[in-house]
């Protein structure tokens, strides 16, 4: 498992349910998947390192979880010297890693999207081209919003993108892939402003819900969605092989897709895991062997949702270390799940060490009681400045 953050803790922890599974190794891991397999020193970003490490442990299986080392192409460096990774290769993975390159995948694909302006105009949105772990995209009513967001879009690596702005509801549709065929995984809503009411700016997600009840027909949409894009990137000759990830607007008139990643979500992978009751070692092995089969995954019927605890200036600031936490185990014990975003282990004790810390996971038969066991466990978790929403799910019924 490559990668540090709660979406790779919620993947180790999937991963090691698995009965197919002999070990587990993370690289570089976080304290929370320590507890589930061995950690070790490498970064994510590392490719030279990564690959030594596969070769030592004679590693079966390679998952790649952040979107940085798969646009760098570390699943290619892998592949290349004959480890299995499940994960795009950096051609593939530049529907993420270029919103101008997805734009014109989608428009081969005849995929429906937010149309590009050629002049920024209110109302309108802003985007960074490349990569900007998920705080570079700007929503823009009034002039001044405008003004500041292309301001703030230099900061970003990369081009800028103008497009119309979209009202609707947004929702994160997944697919796995092997290169040929897209298998639905779940939709999920995240929240992505730091604030209530969905105030204040874009963090990287401070919660989550799944099932999404008000969207019909997930598996159609893959259909739709996923299945062209994943066409016409086989027809280009980079094949995708990983988790698509459709960043939709569904409106009265339909759907439009405002953006693909080409990994899983996060906070969205901390509310799917608990609800797959497929065999997740399995599927991600078939797919990076190329052969999903002809079946389909299996979810749960019941809900999950996730509340972000962060740390206090997030998201102006991502390296809160050293504050103490407090209360984790009484909120496993409740039987809520506790994925570790940023975190580290000083002597004996787990502190903080990014910006979003952690992420607690509730079930239930219904989202509203998933929601009041998501939060109760999270209220049992203490650290100095600690903050999350607290209107995750809240307007969410059943």
């Amino acid at each position: 498992m490559v990668g540090s953050g709660a979406r790779e803790h919620a993947l180790a922890w999937r991963l090691a349910r698995s009965p197919r599974l002999t070990e587990l190794h993370a690289a570089p891991g976080n304290p929370g998947i320590a507890a589930l397999g061995r950690c070790h020193p490498v970064r994510a970003d590392d490719a030279d390192g990564l690959l030594a490490l596969s070769l030592t442990l004679d590693a079966d299986l390679v998952v790649i979880g952040p979107e940085g080392p798969l646009v760098a192409g570390i699943a290619d460096h892998l592949r290349r010297n004959g480890i299995t990774v499940f994960g795009p290769s950096a051609d593939a993975a530049r529907i993420e890693g270029s919103k101008t390159f997805a734009k014109d995948v989608m428009r081969e694909a005849g995929v429906p999207t937010a149309e590009t302006l050629a002049v920024a105009r209110t109302p309108c949105v802003v985007k960074a081209d490349g990569l900007a772990a998920g705080k570079g995209v700007f929503v823009c009513r009034t002039a001044l919003e405008l003004d500041e967001a292309l301001r703030a879009v230099q900061l970003y690596e990369g081009g800028v993108v103008i497009e119309e702005l979209l009202d609707g509801r947004e929702v994160s549709l997944f697919a796995l892939s092997d290169g040929h065929r897209a298998v639905p995984l779940g939709a999920a809503q995240d929240f992505k402003r730091i604030g209530d009411g969905d105030t204040g700016p874009n963090t990287g997600g401070m919660g989550a819900y799944s099932p999404v009840p008000w969207l019909a027909d997930a598996d159609e949409l893959v259909a739709r969605i996923h299945q062209p894009i994943v066409d016409e990137l086989a027809r280009r000759g980079t094949p995708f092989v990983g988790c698509l990830f459709a960043g939709l607007m569904v409106t009265n008139d339909g759907f439009n897709v405002l953006e693909f990643n080409a990994r899983f979500g996060d906070p969205e992978t901390q509310v799917l895991m608990p609800l797959l009751e497929s065999d997740l070692v399995e599927t991600l092995a078939s797919a990076a062997h190329g052969d999903l089969g002809s079946g389909g995954l299996a979810l749960s019927g019941a809900a999950a949702v996730t509340v972000v605890l962060a740390a206090p200036e997030y998201p102006i600031r991502s390296d809160y270390a050293g504050a103490a936490i407090a209360g984790i185990e009484a909120a496993e014990a409740s039987g809520a799940l506790v994925f570790h975003g940023g975190t580290a282990v000083r002597g004996e004790t787990l502190v903080t060490n990014g910006g979003r810390i952690l992420s607690v996971t509730g079930t239930g038969g219904t989202v509203a009681e998933a929601r009041a066991h998501a939060y109760a466990a999270a209220g049992m978790i203490r650290f100095d400045g600690v903050r999350h929403r607290t209107d995750i799910a809240a307007a969410i019924d059943g």
